[in-house]
């Protein structure tokens, strides 16, 4: 009896098409890695590995991608946050020239600190003034101001410069022309300011005050300590245009807009009332 013959056998994948599916797992997996290597969100790198796994069951399971309201972004208006923030790093670099050139450690230096509303440059006086004078004889502390104000023409127009002087709270002494620390401090202030205006900026944008020795920084028992408090502080600050209206409104004003504009006005303004009137005997 003969052999029974074999039955054909089905045929198999072509090799070629073997090949190319595993050529496509190789550049899905090559992408998936340039995904998650982009992105710093990890959860939508999680969520964009979870979509190809439900949809090609290669990877392993994650969290399935939805489509939410938050996470349309809305446009937002173009600043010059740039252009700011380059002229606050050429201000620095000033700074930190000057103190080069003063040697730092002979004495309190130039300063750039962040404020609530913008960023304040404290000069010591030791750098612009003489003993109980509030004239600016330094040329190194001459060119500095013209190199702040050189820089301050280049920032928006909303951004103003307040020039504050302090002392410590020691006298003036005889020599000095100003009897007590608020005229010195107030002198020096607008010293520096009428400096700034010379340099180019428009008086608008400027403006001055003293505070005399009642706002220290450090404390007065040491002699270090009141080097710091006599300073002057160029506060750099931006307004607009709506809140500087509605300061610069005064009381008076807003009682008078909102007030009945006078006595004889409120009272043909009262209600009329019932009242029986006696007739006249």
């Amino acid at each position: 009896m003969g052999k029974k013959k074999c039955p054909d056998c089905p045929e198999c994948m072509p090799e070629w098409l073997a090949a190319f599916g595993d050529l496509m797992s190789l550049l899905l997996c090559f992408f998936v890695l340039l995904l998650s290597m982009s992105s710093m969100d990890a959860k939508k790198v999680s969520e964009a590995i979870g979509s190809l796994s439900g949809a090609m069951s290669v990877l392993e399971g994650g969290e399935q991608t939805e489509v939410s309201k938050r996470r349309l972004q809305l446009s937002t208006p173009i600043e010059s946050e740039d252009e700011t923030n380059e002229e606050v790093n050429r201000i620095s670099e000033a700074v930190a020239e000057i103190n080069e050139m003063k040697e730092k450690g002979k004495g309190p230096s130039v300063t750039l600190e962040e404020s609530q509303d913008g960023f304040v440059i404290q000069l010591p006086a030791s750098l612009l003034f003489k003993e109980g004078s509030a004239k600016i004889e330094d040329e190194d502390a001459l060119l500095f101001l013209k190199r702040i104000a050189m820089i301050v023409e280049q920032l928006p127009n909303q951004v103003e410069v307040s020039v504050q002087g302090h002392t410590d709270d020691s006298t003036p002494g005889r020599t000095s022309p100003y009897r007590d620390n608020w005229e010195l401090s107030s002198a020096r202030a607008i010293s520096v300011l009428q400096e700034l205006m010379i340099d180019g900026i428009v008086p608008e944008r400027l403006s001055a005050a003293g505070f005399s020795q009642y706002r220290p920084i450090s404390s007065n028992a040491t002699a270090e300590g009141r080097d710091k408090n006599r300073r002057v502080e160029l506060h750099f600050y931006g307004t607009k245009a709506d809140k500087k209206a509605e300061a610069e409104k005064t009381i008076l004003d807003q009682g008078i807009g909102g007030a009945t504009p006078n006595a004889t006005d409120a009272i043909s303004a009262a209600p009329a009332l019932d009242v029986p009137v006696a007739p006249v005997q």
